[in-house]
């Protein structure tokens, strides 16, 4: 009888430890992505910064518990970007999302010093072997949204507040141009530059100068809502930049041009998670989903609506490029007499298409 006891009491020992053994192979064991976000300006609750969390939380709803996200919000470009990089790295981020142009130079310091990590640069001209770019076409929804202005502007001048006189804004001014001037090819667009990409007074300044200068619709390259809340106080129209601005300006704001990241950000995880991500630069479009315009306001008439969409179903298609010839310079020579411009010469963009009023500074 004891010997029964004892074998009865070893088999239940024995399946205890089996079971011991065998429990953690049915649990999660994968440690969890680590994925940094580092943001020029703060959240908000709308502009660039905010576009790219919407980015991150889409990829997080996506991947659940295989990612985790930290986010550094308000970082300057230069120094302070370095030592917020470096940091996450050393906590073991394995993904870092550096989100404003000036987060080049620091990203690729820190890259070369954590090979292991992978980073991400929002809009940069220079790739390592574990640093890759991303952008957007934002010019092909700029040329839409000046389609739109130039038919709906009253005085045929437009006015743009730029942040810094890097090509992705230039090709955003030039295109906005192009399709107000084939709206009326007699508008102007008048640009005033910020020289930072966030300082709410500052924007809304330079939107209340271009009011006294003539315009009477806005649009922007700079991260706050400043610009978009001075149209609807000032009752100006408005193109709104990187979010749907309909909550700050619901009687101003014509259309948007909105930032979609989540897709991108998704598959860039999935990429790191499943051992294949590689420095491929990516420029991508509406036809991508990286772009797109807000529903137009309810002022735009139903002519003018379809027109525009005519246009963006074109532009998806690639049937229609903003930068095709004639193109002319805001000095009157002749940048191209045929074909299209190449995506070289768009990246790379340093002048004003004629219709621009403003300096371009030069380096």
């Amino acid at each position: 009888m004891l010997q029964n006891l004892a074998r009865g009491c070893l088999a239940a020992f024995l399946a205890a430890c089996l079971a011991a053994i065998t429990l953690p192979a049915t649990a999660h064991t994968t440690a969890p992505l680590k994925v940094a976000f580092v943001y020029v300006s703060p959240i908000g609750e709308a502009g660039w910064s905010y576009q790219h969390d919407l980015g991150r939380r889409a990829m997080m709803q996506a991947l659940g518990d295989k990612v985790q996200t930290t986010v550094v919000e308000s970082v300057a470009e230069g120094p302070d970007a370095e030592r917020v990089m470096h940091d996450l790295a050393a906590q073991g981020h394995g993904l870092i999302f550096a989100t404003s142009f000036g987060y080049l130079e620091p990203a690729l310091r820190v890259a070369a010093e954590f090979p292991a990590v992978k980073f991400e640069h929002a809009g940069g001209y220079k790739t390592a072997p574990n640093l890759n770019t991303y952008n957007a076409r934002y010019y092909e929804a700029r040329y839409l949204a000046g389609l739109l202005a130039g038919k709906q502007s009253k005085s045929g001048i437009a006015g743009y507040v730029a942040g810094f006189p890097v090509p992705e804004v230039i090709q955003g001014i030039n295109a906005f141009t192009l399709g107000m001037r084939e709206a009326n090819p007699k508008a102007q667009v008048k640009v005033l530059w910020l020289n930072t990409w966030f300082d709410p007074p500052r924007e809304r300044e330079a939107a209340l100068t271009l009011i006294h200068q003539g315009a009477d619709v806005l649009t922007n390259h700079s991260g706050s809502t400043a610009v978009a809340q001075t149209a609807e106080e000032q009752g100006v129209m408005l193109v709104a930049y990187q979010s749907d601005m309909r909550r700050v300006a619901p009687h101003a704001q014509l259309t948007a041009v909105v930032h979609q990241w989540g897709g991108y950000y998704t598959q860039v995880a999935q990429a790191v998670l499943a051992g294949r991500w590689k420095p491929q630069p990516v420029w991508g479009g509406m036809k991508d989903g990286f772009v797109t315009l807000a529903p137009f306001n309810a002022s735009v008439p139903k002519d003018v609506s379809m027109w525009v969409e005519a246009r963006q179903r074109a532009v998806v298609a690639g049937r229609l490029k903003p930068f095709a010839a004639p193109l002319v310079d805001s000095e009157g020579r002749t940048r191209l007499s045929k074909g299209t411009l190449d995506d070289a010469a768009i990246a790379t963009m340093n002048w004003f298409v004629q219709g621009v009023v403003g300096t371009l500074p030069k380096p």
